[in-house]
């Protein structure tokens, strides 16, 4: 159904479209940021040895939206990382099931490739369908993150979930 491959050359072009479209970023993802100097990324690379940016395509090839991870600290000893992780994608492939099987896709892909024992992800609270696409993933509700993210100029309270090696 889709598949993840690290971000190629002529896919910069189509990440700065994605960044300046409203649509593209939808509600929960203005952050009111700049866009990111995506040539310069590329040149540096998209994957290094703490974060990631893959591209999310189709079966049939056409690239739909993008899963990132981040690191996350829970104490001190490097045992405790965990990977925070982002996924948007175009308004046209929401709610088919594109984004489930993305994440199910990195999960298994940041297992493989890290040593890291947990990846996570959330949602504002009154984001529906990300909340059931992080269900359908295999991922755990763990409670609510009290004003966490600050987006267009108040802070929201974010739904958190987490997959760790012994769930799958």
């Amino acid at each position: 159904m889709v598949r993840l491959r690290e971000v190629t050359e002529p896919d910069v072009a189509l990440l700065d479209a994605w960044e300046r479209d409203p649509e593209f970023r939808g509600e929960f993802n203005d952050f009111g940021q700049p866009p990111a100097d995506n040539a310069a990324r590329f040149a540096k690379g998209f994957i290094d040895s703490m974060h990631g940016t893959l591209i999310v395509e189709t079966g049939a090839g056409e690239a739909i939206g993008t899963v990132d991870w981040r690191p996350v600290m829970y104490g001190p000893p490097p045992d405790s990382m965990a990977y925070q992780f982002g996924i948007s994608l175009v308004p046209s492939a929401r709610g088919r099931g594109y984004g489930a099987e993305a994440l199910r896709q990195l999960v298994a892909y940041l297992f493989e490739h890290t040593p890291v024992n947990r990846i996570e992800g959330s949602c504002d609270v009154e984001n529906r369908p990300s909340r059931r696409m992080l269900e359908k993933a295999g991922f755990r509700f763990e409670g609510v993150n009290r004003g966490a993210q600050f987006r267009r100029g108040t802070y929201h309270d974010l739904m958190l979930f987490a997959v760790v090696r012994s769930d799958v």
